[in-house]
């Protein structure tokens, strides 16, 4: 696609693109699914920055065989890879929507208590360094698995329980059914909402009725499902008279997941990617879907990091390269290069050889994908770009990349500490001087809910 043509995209499509090359690397993807397929659930958690909070042994004692039988099923079929590719994510930067509580499955409790529900949880903004998450049992108020989450109760917008195919391996094809249809230029995927109310009133015990759709920060659409009669297909109107407020606000709302089109088919449709840059499940699922004969997104010139840079220097043409795991200039005798970098060091002038290798230092081109791979937690992806420009025997120097890779080692600190409990009150709410108890006991959130969400404003 032309470079132009990207001033015409949807700057939602743009950051999706982003997510899809850095928030889920294949490695692991790869490593995810090898430990998956071995029957290694916790391994496959680990492998995509998910922190099991489970004690099976707990939950059987608690809640029987039964339940935990169940829940010991779902977590064999979780694809913790394929369900940190669906999470819901916030704009500019496609990070995980942070301070979320998401329900994966419900499970019916004894009587009136109240159903263990399967969640993931992602930290508060301040704390989402590394970008982890963190799976857990939750089983109701009290239950004291959400330590200092901020919000701990199952979201109602953001919840996968009624979409198992974004993160069960055994229902992934059901994607390609669900996900809307691929000719509609709406980001709203309205053609699926009445089989997805459908859904939703079915499980919220309510066979027809009223519900809501969010489609913005302040507006929300209230719609109806009708029939006439159960043997027909449901269909939407308008909600024929007005509630209010209160009674609008309890009523069901469509999940984000059913209420918009799933930015992978966006992405295709725009060709900003291709089946073989999507999740190996995902793709395969979408595949009838794509058109025969649609080349495949270009997925850019990258040359090798292993590639000399070639730099005028004293009338010549030399190269730098990587010899010995450390970039040099190959053109120079080294016993050159020490007396160059010497003067240097008392203050003369350097090579244009030297220079091209300090600005590779500290400000190299690959930066903004570094802070990519950084920003969605991959360390390890970051790092070997890193090598791949300096080799892994340098020895970094001052300026933007060094400062990029300690700031990222110095807020995972702070996710450390969050998961420790250490990080309970905002530095805002301590006591001001002179202000009264209860300006001590208060707690400000600790994210924003409404920021601009990243599968659509």
């Amino acid at each position: 696609m032309a470079p132009h043509l990207a001033d015409d995209l949807p700057p939602h499509l743009l950051m999706w693109q982003r997510v899809r090359e850095y928030a889920v690397p294949p490695s692991m993807i790869e490593t995810a699914t090898a430990r998956r397929a071995a029957g290694d659930w916790a391994g496959a958690c680990a492998a995509a920055r998910i922190d099991t909070d489970l004690d099976l042994r707990a939950v059987r004692h608690r809640h029987g065989t039964e339940l935990t039988a169940r829940l010991r099923a779902d977590l064999r079929r979780l694809a913790p890879d394929l369900l940190r590719w669906h999470m819901p994510r916030i704009a500019p930067d496609g990070l995980l929507r942070p301070g979320l509580t998401l329900r994966l499955a419900r499970y019916g409790g004894p009587g009136d208590a109240p159903p263990a529900q399967l969640v993931v949880r992602t930290p508060p903004a301040r704390a989402a360094a590394g970008q982890r998450m963190s799976l857990t049992l939750w089983e109701g108020p009290g239950d004291g698995t959400s330590g200092h989450h901020p919000h701990p109760h199952p979201d109602r917008r953001f919840r996968l329980d009624l979409h198992r195919h974004l993160w069960d391996s055994a229902r992934s094809g059901e994607l390609a059914r669900r996900c809307g249809p691929p000719g509609q230029d709406s980001p709203w995927a309205t053609a699926t909402w009445a089989a997805e109310a459908e859904l939703l009133l079915r499980a919220e015990s309510r066979p027809r009725g009223a519900f809501t759709v969010r489609l913005g920060a302040r507006t929300r659409a209230v719609l109806e499902l009708v029939a006439p009669d159960d043997s027909h297909a449901p269909a939407l109107r308008p909600l024929p008279y007005d509630l209010p407020p209160q009674e609008v606000a309890a009523l069901p709302v469509l999940p984000e997941a059913a209420a918009r089109l799933l930015p992978d088919l966006e992405l295709l449709r725009s060709g900003l990617a291709g089946l073989e840059r999507l999740h190996p499940l995902v793709a395969e699922a979408l595949t009838p879907l794509v058109p025969l004969g649609r080349d495949p997104a270009p997925a850019g010139l990258a040359s090798s990091p292993h590639d000399p840079h070639r730099v005028e220097c004293r009338g010549e043409t030399h190269r730098i390269a990587l010899r010995d795991g450390v970039l040099t200039a190959i053109d120079h005798h080294p016993a050159e290069l020490r007396r160059e970098e010497l003067l240097v060091a008392l203050g003369g002038p350097a090579l244009p050889c030297l220079r091209a290798i300090d600005a590779v230092h500290r400000d190299p081109e690959a930066l903004p994908a570094v802070r990519e791979r950084l920003g969605h937690g991959d360390v390890t992806g970051a790092l070997a770009v890193v090598e791949g420009l300096l080799g892994p025997a340098a020895v970094l120097r001052d300026g933007p990349l060094r400062e990029e890779l300690e700031s990222a080692a110095a807020r995972r600190v702070d996710h450390g500490l969050f998961r420790a409990g250490l990080l309970a009150v905002h530095p805002a709410a301590r006591r001001a001087p002179g202000a009264g108890p209860a300006a001590a006991d208060h707690r400000p959130r600790l994210d924003d809910h409404d920021e601009p969400a990243g599968r659509g404003e």
